[in-house]
């Protein structure tokens, strides 16, 4: 068993609580520099920053009941049908946590998720899924503790927990941009939990507008978990993730100055080496479909064409996010319409921003 962390141990509790429910909405977050590959349990092999989202979230109700037998006892459902398949890996989850969360084999849970989005589809998911479940459980422990956590504590531990459920949850649980993974130059940042962003933030990047092209909304043919362990073998991992720790230092000044050509070359670039990273993989696979490179093409072409910074970024699926300055919303969106729509599933996308993270319903 790996070694607990004596700071996300609860005190004993000492409140009653029959049953109830508790509710959470927390919202998906796209990465700007990636994180691929892990370690021991659920620790980035190197450090990412991301921009948490506002549409994109997972609203989660979860009930509660008494029991006396031992185990965990859970039922699933998502938009009101069960999900059967959730519950191998809710119940995996309940057993890493369970020394943070002692009272999980105390209760019987019932656990009603919904999406704003394609599940598993490359919208991170998992991301938002695992940290309102993560809030949810903090909820029902807040209830049982004399003295609940202080704001802060209750965040911290709910990114930790989040993060033993999927990792890139580690990142949904605060609004704006996001660091999870240690990195020497960012004060507080650690593998263990993820953190706001520190340092300054020019305010261009405060109410960037992300556009989630919908190209697939099927399930991935690998999943993220399956891409994560291929990169413990894969023959450029330690170059992927020196890049990665150099890009984390190359966008501070990105951040404090509002750089937008600097921003989209190294935002393209790392979503380009994620890709690359499957590509290049043993088995090696592919992701992005046709559509999803002809958008690319599209947004390279209108970007030359106008001078608009308007840039893409991808996540482990065919998906395209289209990151823009608020400012520029409206060509953009009449981009969207007149040349990008027509790549995507049915026509569909949404349309997202920064957001200010995870809300008690």
């Amino acid at each position: 068993m790996s070694e607990l962390h004596q700071e996300f141990l609860p005190q004993a509790y000492t409140n009653t609580v029959e049953s109830g429910s508790v509710a959470w909405k927390s919202p998906s977050n796209i990465a700007l520099v990636k994180y691929w590959g892990k370690h021991g349990q659920q620790l980035p092999k190197n450090t990412s920053i991301s921009f948490t989202l506002d549409h994109c979230a997972t609203s989660t109700r979860l009930a509660f009941d008494p029991k006396s037998r031992p185990g965990f006892d859970i039922t699933v459902l998502l938009d009101g049908k069960p999900q059967a398949d959730f519950v191998p890996k809710i119940e995996k989850f309940f057993s890493i946590a369970g020394p943070y969360l002692p009272f999980l084999e105390d209760y019987s849970f019932t656990l009603h998720t919904s999406n704003s989005f394609p599940h598993s589809s490359g919208i991170a998911s998992s991301a938002s899924g695992m940290s309102a479940l993560a809030l949810c459980l903090l909820e029902i422990e807040s209830q049982l503790l004399e003295t609940p956590l202080s704001d802060t504590d209750f965040k911290k531990k709910a990114s930790f927990l989040a993060r033993l459920g999927s990792g890139s949850a580690a990142r949904s649980i605060d609004g704006g941009l996001v660091v999870w993974g240690a990195h020497e130059e960012i004060p507080g940042s650690s593998d263990l939990f993820a953190i706001p962003y520190p340092d300054m933030v020019h305010e261009v990047f405060r109410d960037f507008c992300d556009t989630v092209l919908l190209v697939d909304t099927g399930e991935k043919v690998v999943s993220s978990t399956v891409g994560h362990g291929l990169m413990h073998d894969h023959p450029f991992a330690s170059q992927r993730f020196d890049q990665a720790q150099s890009n984390m230092l190359a966008i501070k000044p990105i951040l404090a100055t509002g750089d937008l050509d600097a921003f989209i070359a190294l935002v393209e670039s790392e979503a380009l080496s994620l890709h690359a990273m499957m590509l290049t993989s043993s088995p090696y696979f592919i992701l992005m479909k046709p559509a999803t490179l002809a958008i690319i093409n599209k947004i390279w072409s209108f970007r030359k064409e106008t001078g608009i910074p308007a840039c893409f970024t991808l996540d482990a699926g065919a998906n395209v996010h289209l990151l823009y300055p608020a400012k520029h919303k409206e060509a953009v969106r009449e981009l969207i319409e007149s040349q990008l729509k027509p790549h995507c599933k049915e026509g569909a996308y949404i349309h997202d921003q920064v957001g200010a993270g995870a809300v008690r319903l």
